[in-house]
């Protein structure tokens, strides 16, 4: 992953100069606190962001890269044990990366991939939202765990609007420009600690939420997203939606695509 890229894909490109100085590259990231950063001369709130992209970003696990500095800040009981959670989970993929990785060089490719997975980090965080997968081209996002809010559907569909939006402005060395299909599903689930010792690093989910959301993606046209009559009902008047009809996957029934603001 190249830094620069990194930091660009975040909305911080301006810092890539002090990290060029510094010699900040990717090899150390996992390693950086907020004094390194106050250090570099970055304002307190880009500081908070970077922690948590850096976090994000690692490995493809949001807990992957916390600091020393950092995880001393967080409580032993932030992630809870094994419990119902009424939670609304996101799925983005990036559209066309299979011919995109036939055609571009690899390590161009892995400089898209760098790009669409900051840029989805960035703002699913920014909405409190919790990347429990990296999955190449895709991103599983959780909204309600670990932290619940009244509005955790609302906020997932603006974490997904403004997720293709700036996924199509992206800057890469693909000539077109990119695009996403994110679909969206609410339920009742169980998640957290299921197995015992390290399961709960894994946030594993049982539940039909996310397999309902996985299905509702074939729904989805580029650049589109759809939702769950789950997910509908709480919506509200918040949205322009179009009715898509019966979905035919599996029993799962109705699902709605918003079409406007």
């Amino acid at each position: 992953m190249d830094v620069g890229g990194w930091l660009r894909g975040l909305g911080l490109g301006q810092y890539e100069s002090a990290f060029i100085e510094n010699a900040v590259d990717t090899d150390v990231l996992p390693d950086l606190t907020e004094g390194d950063l106050e250090k570099l001369g970055i304002p307190l709130g880009d500081r908070k962001r970077l922690i948590k992209a850096i976090k994000a970003t690692a490995g493809g696990s949001p807990s992957a890269f916390i600091t020393s500095e950092a995880e001393e800040k967080v409580p032993s009981n932030y992630f809870p044990a094994a419990e119902r959670r009424h939670l609304t989970v996101m799925i983005c993929d990036l559209v066309g990366s299979t011919a995109l990785s036939a055609r571009l060089d690899p390590e161009d490719m892995g400089a898209v991939i760098d790009a669409f997975q900051a840029a989805c980090a960035r703002i699913t965080l920014a909405f409190d939202g919790f990347l429990a997968d990296f999955r190449g081209d895709g991103i599983l996002a959780y909204f309600g765990y670990p932290r619940a809010h009244e509005d955790d559907a609302e906020r997932t569909v603006r974490a997904a609007l403004d997720i293709a939006a700036a996924v199509a402005r992206l800057k890469t060395r693909a000539e077109e420009p990119l695009s996403v299909r994110i679909a969206i599903a609410t339920g009742l689930v169980v998640v957290g600690d299921l197995g015992g010792a390290g399961a709960l690093r894994e946030h594993t989910v049982v539940g039909d939420t996310p397999g309902l959301a996985a299905r509702l993606q074939a729904l989805a046209e580029p650049g589109t997203v759809v939702v769950a009559a789950s997910t509908r009902r709480l919506l509200g008047d918040r949205f322009r939606l179009r009715d898509l009809g019966v979905s035919q996957s599996k029993g799962y029934c109705r699902a709605a695509r918003r079409v406007g603001g």
